[in-house]
């Protein structure tokens, strides 16, 4: 039986190795009565490279990661794939669930474009929408071609009402689309957020663009170091410049309100964005600071939307964070520039023992998971190990040899016959 190697690249398919778990209350029929389906949360395995793992070696896990002392119970479930709850001043982790796993951020990754652009362009900047802005896929603030808006009113427009046709028209003011988002990298990459591919200032999916809790922890946490940045994820309703009359020859307005429900409901948040999308699911960093004490909490392929989880896990921060030994911790601006490297393994001289099945496995199909760069996502795929194919050959090389030394062994006993007069 060959065995095969799983490469998986995407991380859409990474973690969903099986059927998409099914959203949250949906009913199905059991013998003609209603029942209700609970969602299975898939395992990233193969998206994390311990040896790429930034912040301690506990947030290579792809399980949930505490350590707690006697008495202090465990943190409350949540429905999200990967998450990390930090301490926003020290950077500690206090605990965390898959951490380092690589998915899709959605529009948490505006969060990054706002730490990018918001030192480039001036609140007071004037920045006039195009059509190529106003025409974005997906959320929509409601740009209009031709108009002028304030940096101010386009941030706002970026991180309150998530608008893509912002993030895009921000992006122009900041050098264009294509410079914005390497600048976008290097700033991840300074922050030691090397899960983090940015192939799309507004968030939305795009070929390669991956993140990871840990690193929206990161991007998060800078982020709310910038006094502009903290006045706009804070900000509830702003008013917004719409369309220009063409008889009085001024412009209406309407209100814009904040996406993230936390802000509203749990006192002391602040911030920081939402997103979602049907690949990414929901992902969300939010933060919330009580008594002089500040925790941040990142999530990604979420299955919740309510605000409710979040505020039973700020309730337990508050009252054992402290007291909670960290697990890891938030790398400070600069301290990991450049992405570790994993170890070289050395080549097998004869071909592994498979491996049980594991997520991405057919039936009785022995695989052993291959990590990829993210950043080059191909479709899961299966190829026939080399070993395999090594190991006949070399077989079939032995036999050759042999079966020449036994030739060469059978003619010089024929001659020394033959001379014998045998």
């Amino acid at each position: 039986m060959a065995l095969l190697t799983a490469v998986t690249a995407s991380p859409q398919a990474a973690v969903a190795a099986t059927t998409p778990p099914p959203t949250p209350g949906t009913t199905t029929t059991s013998g003609g009565k209603p029942t209700t389906r609970t969602p299975t949360l898939p395992v990233p395995r193969n998206t994390v490279v311990p040896e790429l793992a930034v912040g301690g070696e506990k947030l290579a896990s792809t399980g949930v990661v505490t350590d707690l002392p006697a008495g202090v119970p465990a943190p409350p479930a949540l429905k999200d794939v990967s998450w990390v709850l930090a301490d926003l001043d020290t950077g500690d982790v206090v605990a965390a669930k898959a951490p380092h796993a690589r998915l899709l951020p959605a529009s948490t990754l505006k969060t990054l474009t706002a730490l990018t652009l918001i030192p480039k362009v001036p609140s007071t900047t004037v920045i006039k929408a195009t059509p190529e802005d106003a025409a974005a896929d997906g959320t929509r603030v409601g740009l209009v071609p031709g108009l002028p808006y304030t940096g101010k009113q386009l941030f706002q427009a970026l991180l309150m009402s998530s608008g893509n046709d912002a993030a895009y028209a921000l992006a122009g003011a900041g050098g264009g689309r294509d410079q914005v988002l390497a600048e976008m990298n290097a700033v991840a990459a300074n922050l030691g957020a090397h899960d983090t591919v940015a192939k799309d200032p507004s968030g939305l999916d795009a070929p390669g663009q991956t993140s990871s809790a840990y690193d929206l922890a990161l991007i998060g946490r800078a982020a709310l170091q910038l006094k502009d940045f903290r006045a706009y994820v804070t900000t509830k309703q702003a008013v917004f410049p719409g369309t220009l009359n063409a008889k009085t020859k001024k412009r209406g307005t309407y209100k814009i309100s904040n996406h993230n429900t936390l802000l509203y409901n749990y006192p002391g948040t602040i911030g920081v964005k939402n997103g979602y999308t049907q690949a990414a699911h929901r992902t969300f960093i939010s933060a919330v600071t009580r008594g002089g004490k500040t925790y941040l909490l990142s999530e990604m392929y979420g299955l919740d939307n309510s605000w409710r989880p979040q505020a039973a896990m700020y309730d337990w921060a508050f009252k054992y964070g402290a007291t909670a030994r960290p697990v890891g911790r938030l790398v400070d601006p600069g301290e990991v520039p450049t992405a570790p490297k994993p170890t070289p393994t050395a080549t097998p001289t004869a071909p592994a023992a498979p491996e049980p099945a594991g997520p991405l496995g057919a039936a009785g199909a022995a695989v052993v998971p291959r990590h990829t760069d993210s950043s080059s996502p191909v479709t899961l795929t299966w190829k026939v190990h080399p070993a395999w194919l090594a190991a006949p050959a070399g077989a079939l090389a032995l036999l050759a040899l042999w079966f020449a030394a036994w030739r060469s062994r059978r003619r010089r006993h024929r001659g020394r016959h033959r001379l014998s007069g045998a």
